[in-house]
């Protein structure tokens, strides 16, 4: 049985709860308040993850830290079909982990800027969403141009893969930061082709979508190919 040590509100904590619910996989989970307890720098926190980051899982003797690998991790280990992270197409592969990368640098941007509206932290806030919105600008662009040769996920094929979950979090998030979506209408499109696949699961702040089709995986491990929703 995997254990996930998480806190409800966190945005890398939801994306490993995304990826277990598209997979059905049963996990335990561990709740850790992050704020305003800080449980995550305990010593009884820092003995099972030195760095005191949230999440974490553990599974029999194993333990991994950092969402993107738990990502790498579950995919691996539970998709079968080879699609959320297709290790057998090294093109697709390494535009997974490009744009896992990009996801980074929304966490450092976005996600900062969610600190200090939600969690009064000590950053600066607007120079958190300037770059958040450049980056914005570069996403909407690359989902634009996406969606014109009929991809409609970050990652160009049929399928999505864990790229869309680690870029998801904190676009979905941003307005808890201050960061409209309005001026991005591939991203709200996007997000909304999200919360469609099946499996998805809601968090704090998370809504969602509105009535029409799910996106199902069928019996020969593609997802169907879906109209786009209007932004």
């Amino acid at each position: 049985m995997i254990i996930l040590y998480d806190y409800e509100l966190s945005g890398n904590c939801y994306k490993v709860r995304l990826l277990l619910s598209m997979l059905n996989v049963s996990y335990e989970k561990k709740a850790i308040e992050f704020y305003p307890a800080a449980e995550h720098k305990t010593d009884a926190f820092l003995s099972i993850n030195a760095l005191g980051q949230l999440p974490v899982i553990q599974t029999g003797d194993l333990t991994i830290n950092d969402s993107h690998a738990i990502l790498v991790y579950l995919a691996r280990q539970y998709d079968k079909s080879d699609t959320w992270f297709p290790i057998s197409d090294p093109v697709r592969l390494a535009q997974v982990t490009q744009w896992m990368c990009f996801a980074d640098s929304l966490t450092s941007s976005a996600s900062s800027a969610r600190l200090v509206n939600g969690f009064f932290y000590d950053l600066d806030g607007e120079a958190c969403r300037q770059e958040a919105h450049r980056l914005f600008r570069i996403f909407d662009e690359h989902l634009w141009f996406n969606e014109r040769e009929d991809h409609l996920w970050v990652v160009p094929g049929k399928t999505p893969t864990i790229a869309d979950l680690a870029c998801f979090a904190y676009v979905v998030l941003s307005e808890e930061g201050g960061i409209s979506r309005m001026d991005y209408p591939a991203i709200r499109r996007w997000t909304d082709r999200v919360k469609r696949l099946a499996g998805f699961v809601v968090m704090p702040g998370v809504f969602p979508a509105g009535p029409g089709p799910v996106h199902v995986l069928p019996a020969n491990d593609t997802f169907p190919s879906a109209g786009t929703a209007e932004a």
